[in-house]
């Protein structure tokens, strides 16, 4: 169970530790003899969202196998004569491979652990740790046991059965026992290369540096050692945001056709030759944040404002607002100091509060006193989880934002569907925005403040 959480988490999957406690309650209260409640109760408890499903039915079937049918003796129904006749037969077959492959087959014997692991080793299994190697390690470790030859070797055991006087009918369930468990020995070592795939993956996302879980972990499970981690990530990850700016700035200098104004402008040539004329669009945005700092907000808050800091040489024009239930303007603590120490500073003059946020009372403060900084080429990000204690949303003046701004986008660290619990007014707010994004990680920050730049 533990190296299943592992492996999903290596692929992609986000799974908190309380999830991973519900998953083992889960199995604790339904028990794992029905192969198919088992598998639901994990998927419940540890997939949330539909694009993991994919991921969880893949690595289920390598830790706790395909649950297909065993083996069964095929010798069981055959008189002494008759098995005095197959022995006879398995001495006349030419290669002692077949022939040993054959009696496996026959006696419906699995392979031993130490057999697996010797096939494995030459196989190269101990090095795989990528699903898609089980198929081609499999069809390795088949190869030596000499399955692939299994049809013709058969076909010359069921000839000789015959010559020496088996009827036709043993020779049928013999065939038919021979050929189930052959399914079901491909099966064992499919399953066995799965499950060491599973738990090299697992193994390996261990060793790994955890970075890539941190970006993924929700900012209020994080500890201050966690938090302090992705600090110091912070400037790595904004110049990758900031390559593909720049990028997209270039490729917006190269400018697309015009094709009224190459019309209007060869006019006077006759259009030949023809001059071309391209437009050129401005990439840099201007922003405007306006970001809630209430406590359940903080941690959002300063990795947004650190992302903005590192990427300001992308930004045209930046003003920085603060809100519990005041605005506050943050621009210029921002042009005079490094990011640490502003956000800092920032967090500390404007006290905490669980209770007071009313974003209408500060979007009314911002509207009477800055709204002069939003015009038609400015981008208008609300940073907040939508919740307004009860206060008049003023879905008025977020209008009135929308008609001067270029474009709105909010970003929210809540899950939609939060949205309609308790005081929350973003099912008001959200037809309002351009785009909604969820923010709740480091990852899932980024990937929005990416869309800044489009």
């Amino acid at each position: 169970m533990v190296h299943f959480i592992t492996a999903l988490r290596a692929s992609g999957v986000r799974i908190s530790l309380a999830e991973s406690q519900d998953a083992m309650y889960a199995v604790d209260a339904l028990g794992v003899e029905d192969r198919e409640v088992f598998r639901l109760s994990l998927k419940s408890t540890l997939v949330k969202e539909a694009k993991d499903g994919p991921t969880f039915d893949r690595l289920f079937p390598l830790f706790f196998g395909s649950g297909r049918p065993q083996m069964m003796n095929g010798l069981a129904g055959l008189s002494a004569d008759d098995q005095d006749v197959l022995r006879e037969a398995l001495r006349q077959v030419l290669r002692e491979l077949q022939a040993e492959l054959l009696r496996r087959l026959m006696e419906g014997r699995p392979l031993s652990p130490e057999e697996l692991q010797q096939l494995g080793r030459q196989a190269g299994l101990p090095d795989a740790n990528q699903p898609y190697q089980q198929q081609w390690i499999t069809r390795r470790m088949l190869q030596r046991l000499g399955l692939q030859e299994l049809e013709q070797a058969i076909d010359e055991l069921m000839q000789l059965l015959a010559a020496l006087g088996m009827d036709n009918q043993q020779r049928q369930q013999l065939r038919d026992a021979i050929e189930g468990n052959a399914e079901a020995l491909q099966e064992q070592v499919e399953d066995y290369v799965g499950q060491q795939i599973a738990e090299n993956m697992a193994k390996e996302y261990e060793k790994r540096e955890p970075l890539d879980d941190l970006m993924h972990r929700p900012f209020e499970s994080l500890t201050e050692r966690e938090a302090d981690e992705l600090r110091r990530q912070v400037a790595r990850l904004a110049a990758q945001l900031r390559s593909r700016a720049a990028l997209r700035q270039k490729r917006g200098k190269e400018g697309t056709l015009d094709p009224k104004a190459t019309l209007r402008a060869n006019l006077q040539y006759g259009s030949v030759p023809i001059k071309m004329k391209f437009k050129h669009k401005t990439l840099k945005p201007k922003l405007v944040l306006i970001a809630d700092v209430s406590t359940s907000m903080r941690p959002v808050a300063e990795f947004m404002v650190r992302l903005m800091y590192e990427l300001s040489d992308q930004i045209a024009r930046a003003r920085s607002f603060a809100f519990i239930n005041h605005i506050h303007d943050l621009t210029h603590e921002f042009e005079h100091g490094r990011a640490a120490e502003v956000v800092q500073e920032v967090l500390e003059r404007i006290p905490p509060g669980y209770y007071n946020t009313d974003l209408g009372a500060a979007l009314a403060e911002f509207c009477h006193d800055n709204f002069d900084c939003v015009d038609r080429r400015t981008t208008v990000i609300f940073l907040g989880d939508g919740r307004n204690n009860y206060n008049d949303p003023r879905l008025d003046l977020i209008d009135q934002i929308k008609r001067r701004a270029r474009r709105i986008m909010w970003f929210n660290p809540e899950h939609p569907m939060q949205w309609r619990t308790g005081d929350s007014d973003m099912l008001q707010y959200a037809p309002l925005c351009d785009t909604v994004h969820r923010v709740s990680n480091l990852a899932e920050l980024a990937e929005a403040v990416d869309r800044l730049f489009d």
